[in-house]
């Protein structure tokens, strides 16, 4: 998933939390490895203004977590990167990439879906076209409201309520995906052109055996998106997972930006990944 052709990428975010008392923590916000060539990056972790300890573990698909412990303070986290995309790689659907991205997850319950998916969906057109058709049928069906859910709300409360942010939106994509025997995943991407900006969310289907990018919401340009990370749903893919203890988060900023215009993106054509 990458911004080709349009020059460096500026990516990054600002988050801070209150520890009460201590926090082991999960961050997934820095780029994928596979995003592209980093000409600048920094991530900055400190409670109080006190540097944190952080350790890097590499997960699936490029994704890179970052693990933190912090005692009781203003914990705060400062991520910047400037990279060049990386051109289109090898995105062919493997077997095993198939089989777990057809599996029911905990915010995609495809199963729950499966007969309704059969009635309203069953005559889309079999093809590598499936999936993106699915994507327009929820961007035509839901609408776009921020702070219309919760962070435990699932494919089937979107469908119920016919609102969601970008992560229902891509949730319902995977899930009727799923549902319909398409292999559906999401990712989580920095979006340049993304209103309001934040991290953005978008399904990834297997479309003629590679993945191909289907963005129901529209927002953002699929060509300019950074990968951060990949898995069958959002509990893969949070920017931060709390392991042990707690900390709330108090406040979020997100950067992401390209050099030169954006490009136009119609949605109706196939958009792979890196």
């Amino acid at each position: 998933m990458a911004a080709t052709g349009f020059g460096r990428a500026e990516v990054g975010c600002d988050l801070v939390f209150d520890v009460a008392d201590h926090v082991a923590m999960a961050l997934q916000v820095a780029v994928a490895s596979t995003a592209g060539t980093l000409e600048v990056e920094e991530l900055v972790v400190a409670v109080d203004g006190q540097p944190v300890d952080v350790e890097e573990v590499a997960v699936d698909h490029g994704g890179r977590v970052q693990i933190l412990r912090s005692g009781a303070g203003r914990l705060t986290v400062h991520y910047r990167a400037v990279l060049r995309p990386a051109p289109p790689g090898d995105v062919s659907v493997t077997e095993a990439e198939g089989l777990i991205a057809l599996r029911q997850s905990r915010y995609c319950p495809s199963d729950a879906l499966e007969a309704f998916a059969a009635v309203e969906l069953g005559g889309l057109p079999d093809g590598p076209g499936r999936g993106r058709a699915v994507g327009d049928w929820v961007f035509e069906r839901i609408r776009y409201e921020l702070g219309s859910s919760g962070p435990l709300d699932t494919a089937v409360e979107t469908l119920l309520a016919g609102r969601g942010v970008c992560r229902d939106f891509a949730h319902l994509t995977v899930a009727l995906c799923r549902a319909l025997g398409v292999p559906a995943r999401l990712a989580s991407v920095y979006a340049p052109g993304l209103s309001p900006m934040d991290f953005h969310a978008v399904a990834e289907v297997a479309a003629g055996g590679r993945w191909e990018v289907v963005d129901a919401t529209k927002l953002a340009p699929r060509q300019t998106l950074v990968r951060i990370a990949t898995g069958r749903d959002a509990a893969d893919t949070a920017f931060s997972t709390t392991i042990a203890g707690s900390a709330e988060l108090v406040s979020s900023s997100v950067l992401a930006v390209t050099d030169g215009d954006l490009p136009t993106d119609d949605h109706r054509r196939a958009e792979g990944v890196a």
